[in-house]
């Protein structure tokens, strides 16, 4: 099984959302139907970034890492806004 972290961009509002899970796509389904209650209000979402990882605890440790100062650095380091 692999495992993605991922980027979603609002369309609504340009503001980002780190996530992660098995599906990406999936997730973003989700996302858009407002299943979640952060992205709830920022709809709709697109896929902007992601990345791959052979178990859960790595994608996990990669999300929060994007979500920290650091990561966010990063992504815009990366042009991913």
């Amino acid at each position: 099984m692999v495992y993605q972290t991922y980027v979603l961009k609002s369309l609504s509002d340009g503001i980002r959302y780190v996530g992660s899970g098995e599906s990406a796509e999936e997730r973003l389904r989700r996302h858009n139907k407002g299943d979640c209650k952060f992205t709830k209000g920022h709809c709709p979402w697109i896929i902007i970034h992601t990345e791959n990882y052979p178990t859960k605890s790595e994608s996990m440790r990669r999300e929060k890492f994007l979500k920290s100062g650091q990561g966010r650095k990063w992504l815009n380091e990366q042009g991913i806004k």
